[in-house]
């Protein structure tokens, strides 16, 4: 009989309690303990620490006698009461959870009532678990009793109280500690169950399920699958949020978030949020920020605030308080201003305070490389945080909080928001820093913003051309050795070089660095009066150029084609271009590695790099064939120039995979070179044909395709008829193998009557060779020519000889 019923029953008969003899079973001995019914029934329910402080062998038996009535033969509340008696005995410390341990089976027995449908026991159960979990010797025992999976389970209950909630994911956050834990909690179902809990009404909830996360996101391999389950947004809200009752969940938000953004592309979807990642560089560094004490009020990029005419007050008011002398319907600012002048007030305040970094010195503990911690801000302070540290002495601090207005110029919204938080004056400024990592950090936030038209011109503005045409004459001192080590070796690993080069637009050189800008500044260079006898003209400038063409980064040598594009539009500059030898600089961009070794890949080459790296070679062969087409126009450069070369180079170019669009230029090139050494310009031409074939017929095939516009697609299929009706070799072929059978047999049933009697010609002309009949009948080409046929339109004796050619 239950001991609970047993007392009642006693206690009904009028019945004094008197002590009774129990033996219980126990895995090391027999244990005879005089146990009162009554104070069976309620211990656990009152006073606990009678139990603590009890003697040993005493202490030995309580213990032993709740986890005997864990078992599952007992009745349900008998197990509770249990349950609930160790979780609080185990509060007592670790003696009290090793005299609960040293019992073999116990955590069983406590994972098993994670299932009762008692809000209570699974509390009493969870928190148990979550103490026991709490001490390194036992984590493993109850990762492997199943209480991970038993958790999961019990966390999908549609109505669950938040105590049991909290006590389940703070066990989980206990576990989570193990590096191999985490493997098992991240590949359960429990991961989208976080992240929902990040929602969850209780703060203590929240806080645990953001514990658990931030411990994920220890392991780099969980990342994916933690981005997937949507944590940024969440975590990125619980960081915005003006919740002052919590500093446990800002912190865990705020480390698992700088975790996440160690990766280039986790860090893109932080910033998305609203998140501007910002160095830390010390309370020390912000001794040297001197505000003006007394000035006339500006806005951070500079702009002066008008004054009005308004007369001095009566008590002085006015000089004192400087904004009552601003006439407030002039003063009318755009938010984008707004903004600005409300990050840079707060952020200057918290210095002159003393104020700054406190909270990120305690709270962010994430470093990425050494002596280099981070934090994340809200944007609107981050900018204004990040324009403050330019204006410091500290070198590192500068180019640390340059390289983050670089990283942080994704979008238009945010390289907007640093042009009116003044950032473009104190960058422009810096190129002339002594410092070589405070001047690359420059270059390429620079290099970031100028994206936006706006920011560019206001770059522009700043007078930018000289000292970085100064820069790069410079490349071939230490300053570029130094740079090249920063930029390959300061952010990105041996094992991911070869990948980080591909995906980052940026040179081996730092003053490569400097092309990259310059290449924005093309508007500069339509100003033709300032070029002339200018810097862009001089002979050491355009050397440094052509030695980019020369190096391996096929982003830079596209740049500094473009460069040297609008510059040959001088006819001074060609001279000096062919003795900087400028035909070496075209030969090397031809002949990239990309390009040669595309057809030795091996199986273990990576097929997103091996695209990637075919598309960025696309682009800068299609811009040096574009500087070498208009070069061609000067005669001083033909009557030197190799023209067996140029055409074997972009032969084989056009030939290669890079994607069609890049193949636009490199044929006019070669048409060109063509045409200019004497050859006929008909298709017995091999130059015209393989033109025709590599570059024209999929372009052709692609604009019926893809285009939306009915009158691009009729022009593009009557010139492919024209083509193939006049029997050049292969052509057939290459419509076939570049897919023209399937959007042909579309045109014949969807196009106008020129579009459908052409395509009836060239499905013709491919029908003549049996291996093309497969396709077209795949295309689905039977059922439209017969309705051509039973139509009697005037194609139909086109289609019926069509269909005659095919086996049907």
């Amino acid at each position: 009989m239950p001991y609970h019923s047993a007392l009642s029953s006693l206690c009904s008969q009028g019945l004094a309690v008197m002590v009774v003899k129990v033996k219980f079973l126990l895995p090391k001995n027999n244990l005879l303990l005089p146990v009162s019914a009554l104070s069976l029934m309620e211990f656990g329910l009152s006073d606990v620490e009678t139990l603590r402080d009890e003697s040993s062998s005493s202490n030995d038996g309580y213990v032993a006698l709740f986890i005997r009535m864990l078992g599952v033969d007992n009745d349900p509340q008998d197990r509770e009461q249990a349950v609930v008696a160790l979780w609080k005995y185990a509060l007592g410390g670790k003696h009290c959870i090793d005299n609960i341990m040293k019992y073999r089976g116990t955590v069983n027995l406590i994972v098993n009532l994670l299932k009762s449908e008692s809000d209570s026991a699974c509390e009493a159960a969870a928190g148990l678990l979550r103490v026991i979990s709490s001490i390194n010797l036992y984590r493993n025992s109850v990762a492997e009793s199943g209480a991970i999976e038993e958790m999961t389970s019990l966390l999908t209950r549609s109505s669950l109280s938040s105590d049991v909630k909290e006590q389940s994911i703070c066990t989980l956050w206990n576990l989570s500690v193990d590096e191999k834990l985490c493997v098992r909690i991240t590949s359960s179902d429990i991961l989208p169950l976080l992240v929902k809990f990040l929602e969850d009404e209780d703060i203590k909830v929240k806080e645990a399920a953001g514990g658990v996360l931030s411990n994920l996101t220890l392991s780099q391999s969980n990342h994916k699958l933690m981005v997937e389950a949507g944590v940024i947004p969440k975590l990125a809200n619980l960081l915005k949020a003006n919740e002052e009752d919590s500093k446990i969940i800002r912190k865990v938000a705020r480390n698992a978030l700088l975790e996440l953004a160690k990766d280039e592309y986790n860090r893109i979807l932080v910033m998305e949020e609203g998140l501007v990642l910002v160095p830390l560089v010390g309370a020390a560094a912000y001794k040297s920020f001197t505000p003006a004490l007394y000035s006339w009020p500006s806005l951070p990029d500079g702009t002066k605030i008008e004054q009005s005419s308004k007369g001095p007050s009566r008590y002085g008011a006015s000089e004192l308080l400087l904004g009552l002398n601003v006439d407030e319907k002039k003063a009318e600012l755009e938010e984008a201003k707004m903004n600005a002048v409300v990050g840079r007030t707060q952020q200057q305040f918290l210095v002159r305070m003393g104020a700054i970094e406190i909270e990120d010195d305690t709270k962010s503990k994430v470093e990425w490389s050494s002596n280099q911690r981070m934090t994340l801000l809200p944007w609107m302070d981050a900018v204004a945080r990040l324009v403050l540290i330019l204006g410091l002495e500290d070198e590192s601090a500068i180019g640390r909080a340059a390289g983050s207005i670089a990283d942080a110029s994704i979008n238009e919204h945010m390289r907007t928001s640093f042009k009116e938080a003044g950032a473009i004056k104190h960058l422009v400024q810096l190129i002339n820093h002594p410092s070589d990592a405070v001047r690359l950090g420059v270059i390429r936030a620079l290099d970031r913003l100028s994206i936006s038209n706006n920011v560019c011109r206001t770059i522009e503005a700043e007078n930018i051309l000289h000292p970085l045409t100064n820069l790069l004459k410079q490349s071939k001192s230490e300053i570029s050795h130094s740079l090249t080590a920063m930029f390959y070796d300061g952010t990105v690993n041996g094992s991911n070089k070869g990948w980080d080069v591909v995906r980052h637009p940026a040179s081996a050189n730092g003053n490569d660095m400097i092309a990259s800008e310059l290449a924005s500044r093309n508007n500069y260079l339509d100003r033709r009066q300032n070029i002339a006898g200018g810097d862009l003209v001089d002979s050491t400038f355009l050397s440094c150029l052509v030695d980019i063409l020369k190096t391996s980064i096929p982003d830079l040598q596209r740049k500094a084609a473009s460069i040297l594009e609008s510059i040959v539009a001088i006819e001074a500059c060609v001279e000096q271009l062919i003795s900087a030898d400028i035909e070496s600089g075209l030969v090397a961009v031809f002949r990239q590695k990309s390009l040669i070794e595309v057809e030795y890949r091996t199986e273990g080459d990576k097929p997103d790099l091996q695209i990637l790296e075919l598309e960025e070679a696309g682009l800068a062969v299609s811009a040096v064939s574009r500087l070498l087409t208009k070069l061609l126009d000067y005669e001083q450069f033909r009557l030197t120039v190799n023209w067996h070369q140029f055409t074997r180079l972009l032969r084989a170019v056009l030939v290669s995979s890079i994607p069609l669009q890049n193949k636009e230029w490199v044929a006019a090139c070669l048409v060109k070179l063509s045409t200019l050494s004497g050859q006929n310009s008909d298709f017995e031409n091999p130059i015209n044909m393989e033109v025709t074939l590599y570059e024209t017929i999929p372009r052709l095939i692609e604009q019926i395709k893809s285009s939306f516009s009915p009158e691009v697609q009729e022009a593009a299929i009557l010139e492919l008829n024209r083509i193939v009706s006049e029997g050049m070799i292969d052509s057939t072929r290459a419509v076939a193998s570049e897919g023209g059978i399937f959007p042909l047999v579309k045109m014949m049933e969807n196009g106008s009557d020129r579009a459908v009697e052409a395509s009836l010609a060239i499905l013709y002309n491919l029908s003549m060779d049996s291996e093309n009949h497969a396709a077209i009948i795949a295309a689905g080409a039977i059922p439209v020519l017969r309705k051509l046929v039973l139509s009697q339109r005037s194609q139909w004796m086109r289609a019926l000889r069509l269909l005659r050619t095919l086996p049907t």
